[in-house]
């Protein structure tokens, strides 16, 4: 009986050993994850035989929070995940299904049909589905587009420093003698109406005489044509680089834009959940695009193809939102429709009731908390495209301030010399006339400055020469 009592105890401490060497291979096997992925910019993408990108980077913060091990590999048939006919998932999906992997990480978008079988975690980034095209197609010619290559502010300064012009060589012509000798007997040939005119005139380039006889007012016109070149040099030149193409003159700004021309052509990526919202839409204009696009056999195998196509021309590339914001940060004479429909996120898969989800939904939520997402996204979409910006911008008035301030001290200093001119012919009349400069000086400036009887007694001339 003792015999078969140590047996007994003998095997129970055998079991439990074995038992509990299992246990520890299992959890060890366990420990790391299975984790597929797949190559897409900027979610993952190969730097030697590594991989790095948004979603690698996310990984890694989830895996400290969490600590994890895991080993990555990529998705064998280069698919994210859609369901056959016969009910079978393709891609990652796939993989997480059949136990081939343990999380599948990338821009997967949150459906009802792939959360039926695996469990999804909270949306790490969000999405929507938009249209990417030629900026040439997208824009539309204005009324005034002529006006873009200056602000509203510059041009209110321009309008400023003409009439500020024209009123200097109105004044400038009444006030110097060598310009106006006889305001008795002599009509003014720069009245203010020819003033502006002749500011006009140089403006365009064409002049409109008669010019200026006196150094102060050829001063202020020098002033006023080297103001002039250097604008209409601005002016074509931002003109030219903001110009839009002439050969289209169609505006797609939305799906109901794209769903009402023929002209161009749009597709999207075959067997995506973008494909699917088109098909499964009970929304008259997704139909009609979801039914063009089926009778064209329009689709495209991959994102870069669509990116490739739409840079081509004629052809509007239907998708996620955040990947075409990509597109655009990459290729600048892309643009991205400002619609977006059919909002949705991007989450990692696993294992429908794995318990790992929930621990991944709160460490995604905590790395949003945080701002680690954000910090992220602006990582891997870092725009290349923000110098192309600001050479095509609108000319503001501090980028001409150089040519406004000389252009004031070309007509302070014209002003000035026209007094200037006027007052050394006082000096000379009131030495003739023996009066005081001042005299004479007021009496030389009340007799121009008159315009309405500056010239009456060439006027009463006129009239005793006809009574006679």
């Amino acid at each position: 009986m003792q015999i078969k009592r140590i047996r007994m105890l003998f095997g129970f401490c055998v079991l439990s050993v074995g038992f509990f060497l299992d246990l520890g291979v299992c959890t060890a096997v366990q420990s790391e994850l299975r984790i597929t992925t797949i190559k897409q910019e900027p979610y993952a993408v190969s730097k030697g035989s590594q991989l790095e990108g948004f979603c690698m980077d996310l990984l890694s913060e989830v895996a400290k929070k969490l600590g994890l091990k895991y080993k990555v590999h990529l998705v064998k048939d280069s698919a994210y995940g859609r369901q056959d006919e016969s009910g079978n998932w393709n891609g990652m999906i796939g993989e997480v299904v059949r136990g081939e992997a343990d999380l599948a990480i990338a821009p997967l978008t949150l459906t009802a049909a792939r959360e039926k079988v695996v469990g999804m975690t909270k949306p790490f980034m969000q999405t929507g589905i938009s249209i990417l095209l030629r900026k040439d197609i997208s824009e539309g010619t204005g009324l005034f587009d002529f006006l873009s290559p200056f602000t509203a502010k510059t041009w209110v300064g321009i309008l400023i420093a003409y009439l500020g012009t024209a009123a200097c060589i109105f004044l400038a012509a009444r006030l110097s003698p060598c310009e106006w000798s006889q305001p008795q007997s002599e009509k003014n040939r720069f009245s203010l109406l020819h003033s502006l005119w002749y500011t006009a005139g140089a403006l365009t380039l064409q002049g409109a005489g008669p010019h200026p006889k006196a150094l102060s007012g050829r001063v202020i016109c020098c002033s006023w044509w080297l103001f002039t070149i250097v604008l209409l040099a601005c002016y074509f030149s931002n003109l030219s680089s903001t110009k839009t193409s002439e050969s289209t003159h169609l505006t797609v700004k939305g799906f109901e834009d794209l769903a009402n021309q023929d002209t161009i052509e749009y597709g999207c990526l075959g067997g995506s959940s973008t494909l699917a919202f088109f098909e499964n839409s009970n929304n008259p204009v997704y139909r009609r695009i979801f039914e063009h696009m089926e009778r064209t056999k329009s689709f495209v195998s991959s994102l870069d193809e669509g990116v490739w196509r739409a840079r081509e021309g004629n052809f509007a590339f239907i998708g996620e939102s955040v990947s075409l914001d990509l597109a655009v940060a990459r290729h600048c004479e892309l643009v991205r429709v400002h619609e977006v429909v059919g909002m949705r996120g991007y989450s990692i898969a696993a294992s429908l009731g794995s318990p790992i989800i929930k621990n991944l939904s709160v460490a995604i939520l905590q790395l949003s908390e945080e701002g680690e997402l954000a910090y992220l996204r602006s990582k891997w979409w870092a725009s290349s495209c923000i110098a192309d910006k600001a050479k095509s911008s609108a000319v503001q008035p501090h980028s001409l301030k150089g040519m406004f301030l000389i252009l004031s001290l070309g007509l302070g200093l014209g002003a000035l010399l026209a007094v200037l001119e006027l007052t050394f012919k006082s000096r000379r009349s009131a030495a003739e006339q023996r009066k005081s400069c001042c005299t004479v000086l007021t009496e030389e400036l009340t007799l121009r400055l008159r315009t309405s009887n500056a010239n009456k007694p060439q006027e009463n001339v006129v009239i005793d020469k006809e009574k006679a």
